[in-house]
């Protein structure tokens, strides 16, 4: 069995680079974590959802100033799930 698996090949594969993600890609991802994050009564801060980000190999990461910035910017801060009419 281990005999016929290519290990150079699996060895390249693995370290494909990522297509980076555009700003308004990494946005959304913050939003979903966030919300997510939210959504399950767990801690929604800028480090949590950055840490939820590396789970999900979003590249580039985002700084947690960053991210706090994206969450204002889409009104979700202080609890809020986004802004209100």
């Amino acid at each position: 069995m281990w005999k016929d698996v290519d290990v150079h090949q699996l060895a390249r594969e693995a370290y494909l680079p990522v297509q980076p993600c555009t700003k308004e890609e990494i946005e959304e991802h913050v939003r979903f974590a966030r919300l997510e994050l939210y959504n399950r009564d767990l801690p929604c801060g800028p480090r949590a959802i950055r840490g939820r980000l590396e789970e999900w190999q979003v590249h580039p990461l985002p700084s947690e100033r960053t991210i706090a910035q994206f969450l204002a910017r889409l009104g979700l801060t202080h609890g809020r799930t986004g802004f209100y009419h």
